[in-house]
C-alpha cells in the first residue's frame, strides 16, 4: 500500500482525455519484449507515463498509475527547494542478453550508445535460453561479460563497474558457478537478483563471502514485486540477503514512494540504485528526478552522487519519442515531452488503444477504492 501524502486522484475522464497510447519497437528483445507499449498522459504539470507490463493485473498496475499521476499532476516539492532538473545523474550502460561469441561486433555497437559510461549492467540468465540448455546459457553469459570487460580494456578504462542482472533466473548453484568464474577475471560491482527468493539471495551472498569473493548481491524483484516494499526491505535486510536495493519508481507508486523506501534502505546500511522499468523517454523523467533527489552532502562537505542509475534504457529502442543525451556518462534530470512527429509515428489506435484504455479504467478503480478507505 502506498502512502497517500501529496496525492490527489484526478477525474477518470480527465485522464482519458489526456491519454495517448504508443508502441516503440526494441532494437533487440529485452526481457522477452520486442515492442514496448505505453500509455502517455499529457498532464497539467508535465507529460507522464503509465506502462505496466501486459501480464500485470490491475492491483499491481495501480502503483504504476499512481506514479504517473503523482509525476504528471504535481506531487509536491521533491527537491526541497532545489531545482532537480539542473542535475546530471550518472547512469550505467545496459547490455541485453546478446550472443557475443556469434556476433563479435555487437558489444562495440551497443557500448557506442553510452558515451562516458564506466558502469555497465549486463543481462544474464535469459529465460528461454536457460530453459533450453542451462549449461550453454551460462557459457554465453560468461562470454558476454568477458566481452564487455575486454571492450573496456581496449578503451583504456582500468576499473569499470560491472553488474550482472539475472532477474531471478538462476538456482543458487548456477549463480555461484557463474559469479565465481567471472570474479576470477576481475572485480564485479554486484549481481542483481541472481535467484527468485529472499532465502536464496541470502544463501548466495553468504556463500560468496565464505569463498572470499567480494561481490555484492542486489535485490530487485524481491522488493519490487512485493505488495509492501517497506516490509520487503526489512525482510531482505534482516535475512542478510542483499547489499544493494534496486528501486524503480513506477512499481513503487511514485517518486515520493521511492524516496520513502530509500530512507528505510539507507537506515539499514544498504546501497541504492535507481533503475528503469523499460520506460520511454517520458517515463524516465520520474526515475531521473528520484535519482537526482538522492544527491547528498557528505561529511567533508562534498556533494556525493548516487550510484550510477539504470536510466539510460532509451538506447534499447529503435527510436524513442524524444532525445535524452548521455554526456560523459550522465543524463540531465529534466522532464521531456514527446516530439509531435514521433508521437504521430508511434501512436497506437484501434484495438490496442482500447485495450490500454480499458486497462486504465480498471486500474483507476483500484486507486479510487483505496482513496475511499
Amino acid at each position: 500500500m502506498y502512502s497517500p501524502s501529496t496525492f490527489v486522484l484526478p477525474p477518470l475522464a480527465d485522464l482519458e482525455e489526456r491519454a495517448e497510447v504508443v508502441a516503440l519497437p526494441m532494437r533487440v528483445p529485452f526481457r522477452g519484449v520486442t515492442t514496448r507499449e505505453a500509455l502517455l498522459i499529457d498532464a497539467p504539470s508535465q507529460w507522464a507515463e503509465f506502462a505496466p507490463f501486459p501480464e500485470y493485473e490491475p492491483a499491481e498496475s495501480s502503483l504504476w498509475l499512481r506514479s504517473a499521476i503523482h509525476f504528471g499532476y504535481g506531487g509536491g516539492d521533491i527537491g526541497g527547494g532545489t531545482d532537480l532538473s539542473e542535475r546530471w545523474v550518472p547512469v550505467n550502460a545496459t547490455i541485453p542478453a546478446v550472443d557475443a561469441a556469434a556476433d563479435p561486433g555487437v558489444i562495440d555497437d551497443l557500448m557506442a550508445r553510452y558515451p562516458g559510461c564506466t558502469t555497465v549492467k549486463i543481462k544474464v540468465a535469459e529465460k528461454t535460453a536457460l530453459a533450453k540448455d542451462p549449461a550453454a546459457s551460462m557459457r554465453q553469459d560468461i562470454q558476454r561479460v568477458r566481452a564487455v570487460r575486454e571492450w573496456y580494456a581496449e578503451q583504456g578504462v582500468v576499473a569499470p563497474r560491472i553488474r550482472m542482472d539475472a532477474n531471478g533466473g538462476w538456482t543458487v548453484r548456477q549463480a555461484l558457478e557463474v559469479v565465481e568464474t567471472l570474479a576470477a577475471d576481475g572485480p564485479l560491482d554486484y549481481v542483481e537478483q541472481p535467484c527468485p527468493s529472499t532465502a536464496e539471495l541470502a544463501e548466495v551472498r553468504q556463500s560468496l563471502m565464505r569463498r572470499g569473493l567480494f561481490v555484492r548481491v542486489a535485490a530487485d524483484e524481491a522488493i519490487r514485486k512485493s505488495g509492501d516494499p517497506l516490509a520487503a526491505v526489512r525482510e531482505v535486510t534482516e535475512a542478510g540477503a542483499c547489499d544493494v536495493a534496486v528501486l524503480k519508481v513506477p512499481p513503487l507508486g511514485g517518486v515520493d514512494q521511492l524516496r520513502r523506501v530509500a530512507t528505510e534502505v539507507a537506515k539499514r546500511g544498504i546501497s541504492i540504485t535507481v533503475s528503469s522499468a523499460l520506460d520511454t523517454v517520458v517515463g524516465l523523467g520520474a526515475g531521473l528526478q528520484a535519482a537526482a533527489s538522492l544527491f547528498h552532502v557528505d561529511d567533508d562537505g562534498m556533494v556525493a552522487e548516487p550510484n550510477a542509475a539504470g536510466l539510460a534504457t532509451g538506447t534499447l529502442f529503435e527510436s524513442d519519442l524524444a532525445e535524452r543525451q548521455i554526456v560523459d556518462g550522465r543524463i540531465q534530470a529534466c522532464a521531456v515531452a514527446p516530439e509531435s512527429d514521433r508521437l504521430v509515428e508511434f501512436r497506437v489506435t484501434g484495438e490496442r488503444r482500447e485495450w490500454w484504455m480499458d486497462r486504465l479504467r480498471a486500474t483507476y478503480r483500484i486507486l479510487e477504492s483505496q482513496e475511499a478507505l
